[in-house]
């Protein structure tokens, strides 16, 4: 009998333990569930713009392949820097992503009187979508046809005036770089975004203009704008017959994209982040994905996650000095 009992007792403990490890299976962190409810994906720019586009198309797909609604949140201000801090406070469980880019990564954090925040170790930057080019361009009447026309126009003039669509604009650091490289008196002229600068651009108020290419397309084929250079290693299939920066001359310091990835708070799980990743380079095989973002101006630049924050650094090193040394502030 007493044989019989300790054997009950061996039975009795091991459905115990059964038990408790199936109690444990249930009690795993969250993120073995990830995701079991929706996402935000934060635009850090209001709708309608580039960034607002670009994430309503991974915000769409993304839905349909993580299982779960994803939801643009847009939240402008700072110079990105409002969606970025919200971002970046974040908890890191991986339901509140940002489609990143230049502007809150490179730009605008340094623009402030005191940084909100490390663009690039507060974030978890996990998948390139993209990038755009800018572009320099002229007025017709002013005679610039070329970079070379350009310098030539800035010392027989003493100055140079450049639109941009605004302080801490990635045309305005365009701008900066490219007076400090090319040692010229460019005098930057800011306006409340791209429309207003085309405006006085076209009427001749302002020789030259920089800004992301897209918008721009329409004014170059009618003949209004004339452009110059788009600033990408490689010229642009929107502009096929525009050269880039680089075939002008040993312009590498000039080389600069407007960038978009998906970024979360740092810290984010690695096999979350290894899901999101994938899912957004299978996104970016679809034939019509690559035509939308190609519309938007945008060649599409998978790469690792590893090799993504990389670049997020390398043009945070670029930017940041670029954005200090001309005294930009929001």
């Amino acid at each position: 009998m007493s044989t019989h009992r300790s054997s009950a007792g061996i039975t009795r403990r091991n459905a115990l333990h059964a038990l408790t490890a199936s109690v444990a299976v249930l009690a795993l962190p969250a993120h073995a569930a990830w995701p079991d409810k929706p996402i935000k994906l934060v635009v850090t720019f209001p709708p309608g713009g580039a960034s607002d586009i670009v994430a309503r198309v991974m915000a769409e797909q993304l839905s349909i392949k993580l299982g779960q609604p994803v939801v643009v949140d847009n939240r402008p201000g700072a110079g990105g820097s409002v969606g970025g801090s919200y971002v970046a406070q974040s908890p890191a469980d991986s339901y509140v992503l940002m489609l990143s880019n230049s502007t809150p990564i490179s730009i605008g954090p340094f623009a402030l009187e005191k940084q909100p925040y490390d663009p690039v170790e507060a974030f978890t930057h996990i998948a390139s979508i993209g990038a755009a080019p800018c572009v320099v361009m002229a007025n017709p009447a002013s005679g610039i046809r070329s970079i070379n026309d350009l310098q030539a126009f800035a010392r027989k003039e003493g100055r140079l005036d450049f639109g941009s669509g605004g302080p801490a604009s990635i045309g305005h650091i365009y701008g900066e770089l490219m007076k400090k490289e090319l040692g010229l008196n460019m005098v930057h002229v800011p306006y409340r975004g791209g429309a207003p600068m085309t405006t006085d651009l076209i009427s001749g108020v302002i020789p030259v203009g920089m800004d992301v290419l897209t918008a721009y397309v329409p004014y170059f084929k009618t003949g209004q704008l004339v452009p110059l250079a788009v600033t990408s290693a490689k010229r642009s299939a929107l502009v096929p017959d525009v050269p880039s920066i680089t075939e002008l001359g040993n312009y590498r310091k000039l080389v600069l994209d407007n960038f978009f990835g998906v970024s979360g708070p740092a810290k984010m799980p690695t096999d979350v982040v290894a899901r999101i990743h994938d899912a957004c380079n299978e996104i970016m095989t679809q034939a019509d994905i690559k035509k939308r973002m190609l519309d938007l101006g945008i060649t599409l630049t998978p790469s690792s996650t590893a090799s993504f924050t990389a670049y997020v650094r390398d043009q945070v090193e670029t930017l940041a000095p670029a954005v200090k040394g001309a005294g930009v502030k929001l």
